[in-house]
């Protein structure tokens, strides 16, 4: 049998940091609350997880990269909801977004984990910011914990 390594929903002693866009805002509050429910099940601690608030899904990455060059978060999530609108502008921010995101994830080695929403209308932002388990940010969550413990086993 091969080796395999796996990280575990484990959050105690993990400091994480949280990148939420104010921008459609309804919908970000709620993938924030998700987010926040997510880490306490996991056993972070209130006192280990920081928040910053930008202007909207574009500003993300640069508020990331920012706390990445820090070096005391073990995993970093994001946090925005990018809504269709009349012209093409939705899809060219959310490819330059998701870009930036593996590209500073990669540089600095620090997990990051995206519950940014790309969807065609408020109602599926809303039906994926809900409080049920298919919260897009609760999900984010739960994936950085999970990154940041295989981090450790294999960084």
């Amino acid at each position: 049998m091969p080796v395999e390594y796996r990280g575990e929903i484990r959050g105690a002693g993990l400091r994480i940091g949280i990148v939420a866009s104010r921008f459609n805002e309804l919908v970000t509050d709620r993938l924030l609350r998700g987010a926040l429910r997510g880490l306490a099940e996991a056993g972070v601690d209130d006192r280990d997880i920081e928040v910053v608030r930008v202007p909207g899904a574009f500003e993300v990455p640069f508020a990331v990269d920012l706390l990445a060059g820090h070096g005391r978060y073990d995993a970093l999530v994001c946090l925005g909801a990018i809504v269709r609108g009349e012209t093409q502008h939705h899809d060219y921010l959310a490819r330059a977004i998701f870009s930036a995101l593996q590209q500073i994830q990669l540089a600095r080695h620090v997990p990051i984990a995206v519950g940014i929403l790309t969807t065609e209308t408020m109602e599926q932002a809303l039906a994926r910011s809900g409080d049920d388990p298919g919260n897009k940010g609760y999900e984010a969550a739960r994936v950085a914990i999970e990154c940041a413990q295989l981090h450790r086993l294999l960084g």
